[in-house]
């Protein structure tokens, strides 16, 4: 995984939006679960984008990753065992967490963009999700994605 940059600690209030990023809702689930205007929460979504030192327009599922990466927010505990993924798939997972564009996350996961679309079904379908959200979420509590505070550990520890 490249190195991420730094991230700021969320308020409250920008923790509670983040929750509902992760149990998967997009603004408007959010703006309609909290009672907010669908303004507040696009503001408030930028804000944590920023934070998190996530790309502007990025997608909600690599708002998640950076979410749990960051250990901002705590991955919750699937109900269900790791899936047997092929390192392809992993990749792809991956990729997908990296990246927004879907002709980024192709190439990023070696697959033509062409391709792309029947990859992450087939991946969404093999981890029981739904969205790539839920993906990211049950790859995070499944500890298939490495934490970026995992791989700083690994850096200092190796350094010494």
């Amino acid at each position: 995984m490249t190195a991420l940059a730094p991230t700021q600690p969320l308020t409250p209030s920008e923790q509670r939006i983040a929750q509902h990023v992760i149990k998967g809702l997009d603004a408007r689930g959010i703006a309609a679960a909290t009672q907010l205007k669908p303004n507040t929460v696009n503001s408030t979504l930028r804000t944590v984008r920023w934070k998190l030192a996530c790309p502007e327009r990025c997608s909600l599922a690599v708002v998640a990753h950076r979410l749990l990466d960051s250990g901002q927010i705590t991955a919750p505990t699937p109900q269900r065992p790791v899936p047997d993924l092929s390192p392809a798939q992993i990749r792809l997972l991956t990729a997908a967490v990296e990246h927004t564009l879907p002709r980024d996350i192709a190439l990023a996961a070696g697959l033509a963009p062409a391709d792309l679309r029947d990859a992450l079904d087939q991946l969404l379908a093999d981890a029981g999700a739904q969205d790539i959200t839920e993906l990211v979420v049950l790859a995070h509590g499944w500890k298939l994605l490495p934490t970026e505070q995992a791989v700083h550990a690994t850096r200092s520890g190796a350094s010494q």
